[in-house]
């Protein structure tokens, strides 16, 4: 299992939430206060709602790319890493009201991607991870 992500912060999570249920044909996978995922089986796609301010554009909060397992979160960050990019490690991190192995990275627009893994559910949505921090690469965070 591979799908891309899309985090959407939004102004108004329930018509959002109304809105992408008929577009993709499907309900939440997720739902907790101020946020939703949908797991879209096709196109494979999981797409995250995060509350935003009020009478605000919707705007992207970050990209990823889900994946089955943390092997497959190790086998990129060495990826990336041997291609010079520079990556920040979160293992065993609570972020979207789930458990989650992660690594990011950052587009030449400075777009925040991560490839991650979720390990378990959470009652708490925990932290908001990376995405606007700098990052170094992983030999930094290394040492």
């Amino acid at each position: 299992m591979s799908r891309v992500q899309l985090a959407l912060r939004v102004s108004d999570l329930e018509g959002s939430i109304r809105f992408y249920s008929k577009l993709f044909g499907a309900e939440p996978a997720k739902r907790r206060p101020g946020y939703a995922n949908f797991a879209i089986a096709q196109p494979p796609l999981k797409l995250v709602l995060l509350e935003g301010e009020p009478d605000r554009p919707t705007v992207m909060d970050h990209l990823g790319v889900e994946v089955a397992t943390t092997t497959e979160v190790d086998d990129a960050t060495a990826r990336l890493d041997e291609l010079g990019l520079f990556t920040q490690v979160e293992n065993d991190t609570t972020c979207c009201y789930a458990r989650q192995d992660k690594v990011w990275v950052h587009g030449p627009g400075h777009e925040p991607w991560e490839v991650y893994t979720v390990t378990e559910d959470s009652q708490d949505y925990g932290q908001d991870g990376v995405a606007s921090r700098p990052m170094r690469s992983a030999a930094q965070a290394d040492g």
